[in-house]
C-alpha cells in the first residue's frame, strides 16, 4: 500500500495494528483530531471516541478477518466541542497492517452542499440588487440636476436651504446605490500576499477605532505560506469581518465594560478542503472569533445578504461585500454563532484544485 497517497484523501485515515494502535495517520486525521502524526503514532485508535469499547471490537473483528468492513456513528471530542462522526473500520489482507479505519465529519458533506447553496442564493440576490441599482441611478441624477437648476432660481438664500437639501439627500443616495452595484468586477491583482501583514494591518486600524472598548488578540500560525490573491479586497474582506464583530461588542445590551469585548484573528492550514464543488490540497483558515451576543436568529440564514442588519445604523453591507470579495478569491466565508462566541471563518484556496 502507498500510504503517501493517502494524504491525498480528504478523510481521515489511520493504519492501525492488531492491537489498535496506530501505526500511521494521514493529513486528514490530523486536522480531524487536532494533533500530529508524531503525537497519534502508538495511541490506541479506539480512546480517542466516545465509545472506545465499540471501536476497539470492531478493530478486533477486523483484525481476524470476521468482518471486513464494520462502519457505526460515533463522536470525538475536538477543542472543547463534539464533533459527530462516521467510522468505517476495514480488514486488509496481505498488507502490513491490517486494520484501516476511517472517520469522516457527517457535517462535511452536508456543509459543503450548504455553502454552494449560499454562493448562488447571494449572487441572485447582488444581480436583483444591481438591477434595481441600475433604474434608480437614472432619475436620481435627474432629481439632483433639477434641484440645482431650481436653486439658481431661487430669490433669497433661506429657499436654498430646501435645495441643498434635495441635493445632499441625493448624493446619499447615490452613494448607496453605488455600494449596492456592488464591487467593480475588474480581475484580480493577484500577488503573494502574508495574511498576518493583512491581519495586523486590520488589527491596527480596530485598535485606533474602538481603542479601550475591544482587545484584540491573534493566534497566528507561523507556518501559514503566503497565498496568491488581490491584498486590497482581501485587507477589506478581513476588516469589514472584524470591525463587524467589534461593533457588536460595543453595541451589545451589557455595555462593552462589563465583560470585556475581545477579538482574536487566528490562522491555521487545513488540508483536502472542498470549496464550490472542488477539491484543494491546501487552504488558509482566517478564523474572526468574538464574545459578543452572536448572531440573532432571525437573521443567521440571511447574514451575507446585501441590506440585512441586526444593527441600529448598520448598512447590511460590509459583511455581502467581505463574502464577495473572498468568493472572487475562489473561497467562502462560514461562520457558527451562539451566545458568547461567535466565529467567521474565511476560507481561501492556496493552490488550484484538482
Amino acid at each position: 500500500m502507498n500510504v503517501e497517497a493517502l494524504d491525498l484523501l480528504a478523510t481521515s485515515v489511520f493504519l492501525v495494528n492488531e492491537r489498535g494502535h496506530i501505526e500511521y495517520a494521514n493529513a486528514a486525521a490530523e486536522d480531524l483530531f487536532g494533533r500530529s502524526r508524531k503525537q497519534l503514532g502508538g495511541h490506541s485508535a479506539a480512546t480517542l471516541f466516545d465509545t472506545p469499547e465499540n471501536i476497539q471490537s470492531s478493530i478486533d473483528r477486523a483484525a481476524a478477518g470476521r468482518y471486513a468492513d464494520v462502519r457505526q456513528l460515533a463522536s470525538l471530542r475536538r477543542a472543547a466541542e463534539s464533533v459527530e462522526v462516521a467510522v468505517t473500520t476495514v480488514g486488509l489482507t496481505g498488507q502490513r497492517w491490517p486494520v484501516l479505519i476511517e472517520t469522516r465529519e457527517i457535517e462535511q458533506r452536508v456543509l459543503a452542499d450548504r455553502n454552494h447553496r449560499l454562493v448562488d442564493e447571494i449572487e441572485a440576490h447582488r444581480e436583483l440588487l444591481r438591477n434595481l441599482a441600475h433604474e434608480v441611478k437614472n432619475p436620481l441624477g435627474g432629481l439632483r440636476g433639477a434641484a440645482q437648476l431650481l436653486e439658481a432660481e431661487l430669490p433669497s438664500a433661506a429657499l436654498a436651504e430646501y435645495t441643498q437639501v434635495i441635493i445632499s439627500e441625493a448624493d446619499r443616495l447615490q452613494a448607496l446605490v453605488d455600494r449596492l452595484s456592488g464591487p467593480q468586477r475588474v480581475p484580480l491583482n493577484a500577488r503573494p500576499v502574508n495574511i498576518h501583514e493583512i491581519c495586523e494591518r486590520v488589527c491596527a486600524l480596530i485598535q485606533a477605532e474602538f481603542r479601550n472598548d475591544v482587545t484584540i488578540l491573534r493566534d497566528y500560525d507561523a507556518s501559514v505560506p503566503d497565498l496568491k490573491g488581490d491584498a486590497a479586497r482581501l485587507m477589506q474582506a478581513v476588516l469589514n469581518v472584524a470591525r463587524n464583530a467589534a461593533q457588536e461588542l460595543v453595541a451589545r445590551p451589557d455595555g462593552p465594560k462589563t465583560e470585556p469585548g475581545v477579538v482574536t484573528l487566528r490562522t491555521r492550514v487545513a488540508r483536502q478542503v472542498m470549496l464550490a464543488h472542488r477539491q484543494h490540497r491546501l487552504a488558509l483558515v482566517l478564523s474572526i472569533i468574538d464574545n459578543g451576543p452572536g448572531v440573532p436568529d432571525h437573521i443567521r440564514d440571511r447574514i451575507f445578504h446585501p441590506l440585512v442588519t441586526a444593527r441600529a445604523g448598520g448598512t447590511g453591507l460590509g459583511l455581502s461585500l467581505a463574502q464577495d470579495f473572498v468568493q472572487q478569491h475562489g473561497g467562502i466565508i462560514e461562520f457558527e454563532s451562539r451566545p458568547g462566541r461567535t466565529e467567521f471563518r474565511l476560507v481561501l484556496p492556496m493552490e488550484p484544485a484538482h
